[in-house]
């Protein structure tokens, strides 16, 4: 991998845990992601017109759009389905090991080759990220159903990811997620409709800081997917980028450690250490 390529993914790791972090400040889930949505749709529209892209190229890679749109649907719905029924600690390691799906759909369908170097810094990488987020006690095998949630959130990722990065040899960036991220917002809005929290504003400031609060993270949200899709365009490969995407995790950690309590300390530097270098074995040989 190219030092300009892995240093764009590493740009795109920094700032996805800031907007997770403003995300989950809001308080209904729903809204979040549809305001999420609408505003990653309407930056990529906004960019498109500004750009001269041509919008109606997607007509020609209809089928995948429609493949990443399923694969951003499966990651979502069994997301929060997980979650709902299992620990996160125990099950987000698992939801974030796509580089392996993507490597084994590579390797078994599309007659994609891997050296040993890049298997292995993509084996450290996930191993590191596994370490990081898993907590002692947590038996996932005791919940077949729910493991397979999981299993089903981390495919989707992994088909959303095989998708952009074959859209990306035809599609502007901007183009892709101007019309992947519209054809979402109906499904959040059915969604956000169907289980609607009804929050009451004590004044216009309060709706003006709603609506702020909703705008900054999809704008970052935005420049984050942006940025993975420039990496596709400039010939990044896929299993390596969403294993250089990795650095995201201690990034989390560090940010306010959204899924590990305080604690544990040697065995995260550790697993930050065994990520990190699995990055530098990706960008050194891949």
């Amino acid at each position: 991998m190219g030092l300009t390529i892995a240093a764009i993914v590493l740009l795109s790791a920094a700032i996805h845990p800031i907007w997770n972090l403003l995300l989950k400040q809001e308080p209904d889930t729903q809204l979040g992601y549809l305001g999420l949505t609408s505003v990653v749709a309407a930056c990529g529209l906004v960019h498109s017109l500004l750009a001269g892209s041509d919008l109606w190229a997607a007509g020609a890679v209809i089928p995948l759009i429609f493949l990443s749109w399923c694969g951003q649907i499966l990651y979502g719905t069994c997301l929060t389905a997980t979650l709902s029924r299992g620990d996160l600690s125990a099950y987000y390691p698992i939801i974030r090991a796509s580089p392996v799906f993507i490597v084994l759909v590579g390797v078994t369908a599309l007659g994609a080759t891997y050296s040993l170097y890049v298997l292995l810094g993509i084996a450290m990488a996930v191993a590191g990220a596994f370490l990081l987020l898993y907590r002692r006690g947590t038996h996932f095998l005791d919940d077949p159903r729910t493991l397979t949630l999981a299993l089903l959130a981390m495919s989707g990722t992994g088909i959303y990811s095989i998708a952009d990065a074959r859209l990306m040899e035809t599609l502007d960036p901007q183009v892709q997620l101007f019309w992947v991220e519209s054809l979402l917002v109906p499904v959040y809005l059915m969604l956000f409709l169907q289980r609607r929290t009804h929050t009451r504003y004590e004044d216009g400031r309060s709706i003006a800081r709603q609506t702020v609060m909703l705008v900054i993270p999809g704008v970052m949200a935005y420049a984050s997917y942006y940025l993975i899709l420039m990496a596709y365009q400039m010939g990044g490969e896929v299993a390596a980028v969403t294993s250089v995407r990795q650095a995201s995790i201690p990034i989390s950690v560090m940010l306010g450690g959204f899924f590990l309590r305080e604690g544990a300390i040697a065995r995260r530097l550790f697993a930050a250490t065994l990520l990190a270098a699995g990055i530098i074995v990706i960008i050194l040989f891949g």
